[in-house]
C-alpha cells in the first residue's frame, strides 16, 4: 500500500534534475506527451484542483507522490504557468507533435507546385503564431503588434526562401527539392523567434540567484537564450524534415507506392510523427532552462 505524499515537495520545479540532459529529457517527454491533448475537461480540472490545493497546503487523503507528479504534469500541459488560465488546445506543448506531424507531413508531400508551397508555409507560420500567443510570457507579454510583425515577417521569409530554393532545385537532383521545406522552416525560425522576443533583446531577461532572488535584467543572457531557442527549434525540425524525404524518395520508386499513390501523404505524416515524438522532447532538452554562473 502506497504511503501518502510528503508535504515538502516543490512542484513548481520539474521532477527530475534539470542540470543533466537525461533529467531534462525525462521532463520534456512528460511535457510534450501528445496523449495529454485527449484528456477530458474533468481530468484537467481534477489535476488543477489537486495542484492548487497542494500548493495551499491541502493534501487529498490517499494522494501518492506519483499521483501528485502526474497531476502536476497534466496541469502544466493545459494551464498557463503565469495566468493559470486554460490554454487554447492547439497552442499547448502536448499538441506540438500531432499538429507538427500533420503540417510538416503535408509540407513534405505537397512541395511540387508554387500554390502548395505558399499555402503550407502560411499554415505552418499561422500555427507558430498561435503557439507563440498561447505561450506568451506574463513577465514580458507579447503585444498584438509584435505578434503581427513576427507573423508577417516569418511567413514572408519562409515563402521567399521556399520559392527561391524551389526555383534553384529544378536544376538539381529531384531529392534536393524535398529538402526545400526544411530550409524554409529554418529561415522562418531565424526571423520569427528574435522578432517575437525583441523586447527581451532590448531590455534583457530576468537574472536571479540560486534562491530565486531577482538581481536585474541582462540583454546578453537574452541573446544567448534566443540563440539556443533557434538552435533547438531547427534541431527539432531536422529529423522530421530530413529523414522522411530520403525514405519516401526510395519508397516512391517501389511498385506498391506507384500503384497506391494515395498512401503518400499518410505514410509521410506517419514518418514525420515518429521522428517528432523523440525529436521534440530531446531538442527541448538540449539546453537547461535555468543557468547558474
Amino acid at each position: 500500500m502506497s504511503e501518502e505524499v510528503s508535504r515538502n515537495i516543490n512542484i513548481k520545479e520539474p521532477r527530475w534534475d534539470q542540470g543533466t540532459f537525461t533529467g531534462r529529457a525525462k521532463h520534456f517527454f512528460m511535457v510534450t506527451d501528445p496523449r495529454n491533448v485527449l484528456l477530458s475537461s474533468e481530468t484537467l480540472e481534477e489535476a488543477r484542483v489537486t495542484v492548487e490545493n497542494y500548493r495551499a497546503g491541502i493534501v487529498k487523503p490517499g494522494l501518492t507522490e506519483d499521483e501528485l507528479w502526474r497531476a502536476k504534469y497534466i496541469y502544466d500541459s493545459a494551464f498557463h504557468p503565469d495566468t493559470g488560465e486554460k490554454m487554447f488546445v492547439i497552442g499547448r506543448m502536448s499538441a506540438q507533435v500531432p499538429m507538427n506531424m500533420s503540417i510538416t507531413g503535408c509540407m513534405l508531400t505537397f512541395y511540387r507546385t508554387t500554390p502548395a508551397v505558399v499555402f503550407w508555409q502560411w499554415v505552418n507560420q499561422s500555427f507558430n503564431a498561435v503557439v507563440n500567443y498561447t505561450n506568451r510570457s506574463g513577465d514580458a507579454p507579447i503585444t498584438v503588434n509584435q505578434l503581427g510583425a513576427a507573423y508577417v515577417s516569418a511567413t514572408t521569409g519562409a515563402v521567399v526562401t521556399a520559392l527561391g530554393l524551389k526555383s534553384l532545385a529544378t536544376r538539381l537532383p529531384p531529392i534536393i527539392s524535398r529538402f526545400v521545406p526544411f530550409a524554409a522552416v529554418a529561415a522562418a525560425n531565424c526571423i520569427n523567434i528574435p522578432f517575437m522576443r525583441q523586447r527581451e533583446l532590448k531590455y534583457g531577461i530576468p537574472v536571479t540567484d540560486e534562491n530565486g532572488n531577482r538581481l536585474g535584467e541582462s540583454p546578453n543572457a537574452a541573446r544567448q537564450a534566443i540563440v539556443q531557442v533557434v538552435v533547438s527549434r531547427i534541431g527539432m525540425a531536422m529529423p522530421a524534415m530530413a529523414i522522411p524525404p530520403v525514405i519516401m524518395n526510395a519508397l516512391e520508386k517501389r511498385a506498391f507506392m506507384k500503384r497506391f499513390p494515395i498512401l503518400n501523404a499518410p505514410v509521410q505524416v506517419g514518418l514525420v510523427g515518429l521522428c517528432l515524438v523523440f525529436a521534440t522532447p530531446l531538442c527541448c532538452a538540449l539546453f537547461p532552462q535555468k543557468r547558474y554562473q
